[in-house]
Parts: C-alpha cells; sequence; structure tokens
C-alpha cells in the first residue's frame, strides 16, 4: 500500500487525477476499522490533512461553508446555531476522540446508511461540492447517494466543501441505540422546519439500503401545516396529524434484519422518533422551547 500526502488542494486533485483508486484519509475513524478487519486493501491511501482549507468553515448571510474534514466536535463547538440538526446528530457520533477526529466529509465519502450525518444534512437539503482537475460541482444531496456504501463521486474527484443552508426554523435529530453514542444507530431520523419556504425535510438513516427522506410525510405535514394556517397562528398539532406523519415516515423505509435490529422493530422506531421530533420542533416553533432532551438516543 504506498501513501500520497499532498500539501495542497491542488496536488490532492492532481494526485486523484493519477491514482483514481487512491483513497482518501482524514480522520480515518471508518476507514482504518475497514482496512483493519480486512474489509478493504486499497492499492494507495491519499492523506488530507495537511490540506488546511478543508478544515475552515464560514458562516454566510444564507448558509455555511463546511471543510470537508471539519470535525464534529468543531461543528458542536462553533455551528450549534446555524447547523442545529447537524450539532445534534454529531453529539450522538461515538466517542469524545472519535468526534475530534471524525468529520461530515469522511461521513459523506464513505456513504453508510447507518452514518449519523445523513438524515440532518437530508433535512437541511445540503449540497456537497466536489472537484476534480476537470472543474467542479455541485450534487445536491439527494443525488448523492446511489447505493449501499455508494455516492456520486467520480474516481477523480474529492470532497472539498459541504453547502448548508442556515437553519431558519427549529432542527431535531434523533437515533435509536442502546446509549447515547458510541453505539450505530439501529435507526435515526432528521428533521427540519422551514418556515422561509412552509416546507418539511426529513432524513432517515439505518433504515433503508441508502439514506433517504420521508417524501409523503413532509408533503402531508407541510400541507396540514398550511391548511390550518398554522404557520402563522402557531396554534397546536393535532395527534392524528402527529400520527399520521409517523405512519408515513415508518413508510418510507425499507429496512433488513440484522444483528442489531429486525426490519420491523426499525420501521416501527421511524415512525415513533417522527412523531417525537415533530411534538418537539413544534413546541419551539411556538416559542415554547424543546420539550425534551436534544440530539439523544432513545428506546421507542
Amino acid at each position: 500500500m504506498d501513501f500520497l500526502r499532498p500539501a495542497t488542494w491542488e496536488e490532492a486533485l492532481a494526485a486523484k487525477a493519477e491514482y483514481p483508486t487512491a483513497l482518501p484519509i482524514a480522520g480515518g475513524t471508518d476507514v482504518m476499522v475497514e482496512i483493519n478487519f480486512d474489509h478493504r486493501r486499497p492499492e494507495y491511501l491519499m492523506d488530507l490533512n495537511r490540506i488546511r482549507s478543508l478544515r475552515e468553515w464560514e458562516v454566510g448571510e444564507d448558509a455555511v461553508r463546511l471543510g470537508a474534514c471539519v470535525t464534529y466536535t468543531e461543528i458542536i463547538e462553533n455551528l450549534r446555531g446555524e447547523l442545529p440538526g447537524l450539532a445534534l446528530a454529531s453529539h450522538t457520533v461515538a466517542s469524545p476522540q472519535i468526534r475530534n477526529r471524525g468529520s461530515v466529509g469522511g461521513n459523506l465519502g464513505t456513504a453508510s446508511p447507518a452514518g449519523d450525518a445523513h438524515p440532518a444534512l437530508l433535512a437541511a437539503g445540503a449540497q456537497v461540492e466536489v472537484e476534480s482537475v476537470r472543474g467542479s460541482r455541485l450534487i445536491p444531496i439527494d443525488a448523492f447517494y446511489t447505493g449501499v456504501k455508494r455516492n456520486a463521486l467520480a474516481g477523480d474527484e474529492l470532497i472539498k466543501t459541504v453547502h448548508i443552508a442556515t437553519a431558519d426554523g427549529p432542527q431535531q435529530f434523533s437515533k435509536v441505540g442502546t446509549r447515547n453514542a458510541m453505539v450505530i444507530a439501529v435507526c435515526a431520523f432528521g428533521l427540519a422546519l422551514h418556515p422561509a419556504t412552509r416546507t418539511v425535510r426529513t432524513g432517515i438513516g439505518s433504515a433503508a439500503p441508502t439514506p433517504v427522506r420521508a417524501v409523503t410525510a413532509e408533503e402531508f405535514l407541510a400541507a396540514a401545516l398550511d391548511e390550518g394556517g398554522l404557520w402563522e397562528s402557531g396554534g397546536a398539532i393535532t395527534p392524528s396529524v402527529a400520527r399520521q406523519f409517523g405512519d408515513l415516515a415508518a413508510a418510507a423505509c425499507n429496512p433488513i434484519d440484522d444483528v442489531r435490529g429486525t426490519a420491523r422493530y426499525r420501521r416501527h422506531a421511524v415512525g415513533v422518533l417522527a412523531r417525537r421530533q415533530l411534538v418537539w420542533t413544534w413546541d419551539e416553533y411556538r416559542g415554547r422551547g424543546p420539550t425534551a432532551p436534544s440530539g439523544r438516543a432513545v428506546r421507542p
């Protein structure tokens, strides 16, 4: 195994063009596990740690520009206000040591359906900026996941930046597991209310071959809020609306049975998480504040 150490972004792109099979590594929290268990044996490893720009972020007027190697700890400490859903998800990632090394870019590169960042990115409507020596392009997060641990990157492309709109409404994230962190999610759910556009977005993790949105549930809830005039009045959401939202979220899943949980349980749990998060986010929208601890692993 050869080790590549580009010092600049331009050198990294040139190396990736010359060695398309080179596997990028920064925190190594996913890559080294696969290598240690002999699940992957790349011919080349490309160390990105010398490229400073990948560890930088910028808060703009309407969006955050997040370098691919910005760590979960940095998101929690610096971007909780702008990216609340992603910050909550970051809290549930493994241990403090892993959060100090792991990054959203790494989660995207691995594209595991169980990655904790994915539901929050889907709910926020993120865009992934990728680049090669041929140029750069923006990939909508909905189009980024193409299969189990597969993404839309071409062989000569690297993830450069993740663009995420600054939250204009409440966001939530929670996952089902045996404890708050240090655990792979049995399933996970993210929810974001977007009052500026009167839309709702969701994200589901570990309950389908790829991270997915519950689009029908989103459309149902947005219509219910509009028809009831609730965006303006801040009135209460009825139990029947919350129940239907949860049922539609569960129906969006396509899970499997494995050692962490059955498909039936995952569907049930996603529905419970969806209903709970709807209550939490709507109470926050109405100005009552969160009604439950945020970003926690729970057992429905």
